[in-house]
Parts: structure tokens; C-alpha cells; sequence
């Protein structure tokens, strides 16, 4: 373990990753096979000791995350690595890392700090908006590989380029996995089996592309052709379909059309129905037969809202963001590049706006604002069937969250 601790800071770019930003700090959102502070965490080879975010964000809490605090309470003994959230580290970059005070560059572009034992760390406008300018540092940063992420989509378009990264990194040389009778492998990639992962027969490997990953106790049923790169996290089960070019984090159910997507924790679609080029936050639960669109009828660039005004993706695919909480009924439509805020409640055979402001509930375009009491109530109901309480920091970061993102409600 290095001899520092690690502070992942929230820049304004990450703050504005919605429909994410508004209910958790961007460190805890799954790219590859790992949570950006995961990743970062083992490249490194030092603790989280906290996240520097949104003031709205402050009692975030899940399992085995560090919390999040101002800077002026960011723990000050020892020495300390200020790195920015949108940073993703290469792997390797821990042997690459010579701690010495000042500023820590990604392919020229500012991304952290280092601060000694006693330093005071870096000006507080840095980690609003890392540059030579706020850095005010007169020496050359300090350099590692790796990329920044810049824009909230790419969590998703780079997902599986990432996968193939981690597994290459984290098994070297991995055994051939034993796979049970009646399970059908194609390609040369490997397919690597966690403890108490398992296969029924009758599932198709096709790891021609890329690699499967499995993760402890992950199950795959019948009837499911998955195609690399693959990552099925920790207790997670695909009940059947095609999945392709996907991560799904820990104790999701996934059936049906689930391609180049990624599902963060506890994603419940568990019926038929196509989801493609999507993100989806935690608890988000699809209805039967929920389906998006993610290719225009004239092949153009999607545009996406952002807190900005839509911009152009300049990707020809793209389907929807579904921030966390976000519930939808049987046979709902999205629409190609489709943002649904957090805590929304969709249903009806109307299709939902292309923005759908955060705790709203409602079919088409008729909406209006989800209660707070009942999205709680529904919200600790959801997250009680899966053996995980709401604590009372929970809580009341998601109320701050409602009232934020409700601010004609308040």
C-alpha cells in the first residue's frame, strides 16, 4: 500500500454528469468492471478516504463507500492525493507515480494534487476547476497515464473498451475456466468464473470480441447468448436474451436485449425488452417490455440534454440515462437519447419528453412532481426486498436531493 490516502474530488465538469450528479458523487458510478474510486483505489494501491463533492451530496452513503465532505473538512494527517473523479488512472500508474508536491497531470491535462505530510493541499478553486491558472504551481506537474473522461456519456460508449483493460490487468494469465456440460464457448478471449459464479446449460459464451467476467456468485440461466467484453458483478443473475458489450454491477437482474449498456447496482430487468447504449443509475427498475430506441431514423449524431442545453454526442448510438430510483411501467417507450432524472416514476403507453426533470412522476408529458414522502417510502420499500436499509444520512441526502432537484416544489 502506498503512504498516502486518496481524495476523489468532484470538479464543476463531474457535477454536471446528470442524471447522476444529483444523487451520488461521480466516484461512485460503475465504468468497466469498477467503480471509478474502486479503480482507482487498487491502480494505486491506496484507501478512499473521502469524496470531495456537491454539498448536497453529504450523507451519500453505500456499502464499503467513503463519505463525502467539504474540503475544509477533508482529513489533513499525512500525506494526501487530491485526484479528480473524471481521472481514470492506467493501469500501472501507481509504479509511475513519485509523490512530490504540486499538481499531477493525465496526458498534459491537470487531474490531481499531491500534498505531502503538513502540506496545505491544493487552492480550493483547483478542485473546482483544475488548470495552470488556479493551480498558480510555477514547476512542471507530475505525470501518469491514463484518461479523463469529460463527458457523461462516455461511461457508457467506453465501458467496453474498459472491460477488456481491466480483465487484461487484473488476470494476466488466467486459467481456462471449467465450464459445466451443455454451456457453448466461441473465440479465443477468456471467460474467467468468480467463486460461485454459475452456468446453466444451454448458455452461449461468444467471447470472439472480448472477454466474459463473472463475478462471485454471479448466475447466468438458459437461453442467454452472451457476447464479449462482458462484466456480471458480484450476485448479479441474467435470467436470458442477448447481452452485448456490457457491464452489470452487483445484485442486478437482467433479461432480454441488454446491449453496450451498463447497469450500476441493484438494477431489477428482470422481463423482455430492449435496452441499448443505455447507463442505469442504482435501483432502477424497468417494467416488462421497457424499451429505447438508440439509432435515429437518418443515422445523425444524438443530442443529449445536459445541464448546459442539449449538445451534440457526436455518436451515431445512443439510448437512455436513467438516473438512480428511476422506476418505469409495462411497455414504456424512450426515446433515442432519452435523460430521465432521479427518482422518476414512468408509466402509460405515451412516451415520456427526452428530459424528464428529476422525482418526476406521471405518463407522456404529463408529469408532475413525485412526492417526496411516497418516493421515500417506495424508495426504502425497494431497497428492503433486497436486504439493504436506508440509513438516516440516506435519507435526508435524498431529500435535499428532491428538494434541488424540485426547486418549483419547494
Amino acid at each position: 500500500m502506498a503512504d498516502f490516502t486518496l481524495v476523489l474530488f468532484d470538479d464543476i465538469v463531474a457535477q454536471r454528469w446528470e442524471p447522476f450528479a444529483l444523487t451520488r458523487p461521480a466516484g461512485e458510478l460503475l465504468f468497466g468492471t469498477l467503480r471509478l474510486r474502486e479503480r482507482a483505489e487498487r491502480v494505486l494501491g491506496v484507501r478512499c478516504s473521502a469524496h470531495v463533492a456537491a454539498n448536497h451530496l453529504a450523507g451519500f452513503a453505500e456499502e464499503g463507500t467513503p463519505p463525502v465532505r467539504s474540503r475544509a473538512d477533508v482529513p489533513a494527517e499525512g500525506a494526501r492525493l487530491f485526484l479528480s473523479s473524471r481521472a481514470v488512472p492506467a493501469w500501472g500508474a501507481g509504479e509511475a507515480l513519485m509523490p512530490r508536491e504540486g499538481p499531477v497531470a493525465i496526458g498534459g491535462e491537470l487531474v490531481g494534487w499531491y500534498s505531502p505530510a503538513g502540506g496545505d493541499g491544493p487552492p480550493l478553486k483547483f478542485l473546482r476547476t483544475p488548470s495552470p491558472e488556479t493551480a498558480g504551481w510555477p514547476g512542471d506537474p507530475l505525470t501518469i497515464p491514463g484518461r479523463v473522461l469529460r463527458h457523461v456519456w462516455e461511461l457508457m460508449s467506453a465501458t467496453p473498451e474498459q472491460i477488456v483493460e481491466d480483465v487484461a490487468a487484473l488476470f494476466p494469465s488466467p486459467a481456462p475456466a471449467e465450464l459445466p456440460a451443455g454451456v457453448h464457448r466461441i473465440g479465443g478471449h477468456p471467460v474467467i468464473l468468480g467463486e460461485g459464479a454459475r452456468i446453466e446449460p444451454g448458455v452461449v459464451l461468444d467471447t470472439t470480441e472480448g472477454p466474459i467476467w463473472l463475478d462471485e456468485g454471479a448466475k447466468v440461466r438458459a437461453f442467454t447468448r452472451m457476447a464479449g467484453p462482458v462484466y456480471v458483478g458480484r450476485g448479479s443473475t441474467v435470467l436470458g436474451g442477448s447481452l452485448e458489450a456490457c457491464a452489470i454491477g452487483p445484485v442486478c437482474k437482467i433479461r432480454g436485449e441488454f446491449a453496450e449498456s451498463v447497469a450500476l447496482a441493484y438494477v431489477n430487468k428482470a422481463h423482455d425488452g430492449h435496452i441499448g447504449h443505455a447507463y442505469l443509475g442504482a435501483w432502477v427498475n424497468l417494467g416488462a417490455e421497457t424499451t429505447n430506441s438508440d439509432l435515429k431514423n437518418n443515422y445523425g449524431t444524438v443530442r443529449l440534454w445536459t445541464p448546459e442545453g442539449e449538445t451534440d454526442t457526436g455518436e451515431i448510438k445512443m439510448g437512455c440515462f436513467l438516473g438512480d430510483h428511476v422506476k418505469t411501467g409495462i411497455g414504456l417507450l424512450l426515446n433515442t437519447g432519452t435523460v430521465v432524472g432521479a427518482g422518476s416514476n414512468l408509466y402509460g403507453a405515451a412516451m415520456p419528453p427526452r428530459y424528464v426533470p428529476p422525482f418526476s412522476w406521471g405518463t407522456g408529458e404529463e408529469l408532475t412532481a413525485y412526492r417526496v414522502d411516497k418516493f421515500l417510502e417506495v424508495a426504502e420499500r425497494a431497497m428492503g426486498r433486497r436486504d439493504v436499509a436506508m440509513s438516516e444520512g440516506m435519507r435526508e441526502q435524498l431529500e435535499r436531493a428532491w428538494a434541488r432537484g424540485r426547486p418549483d416544489r419547494r
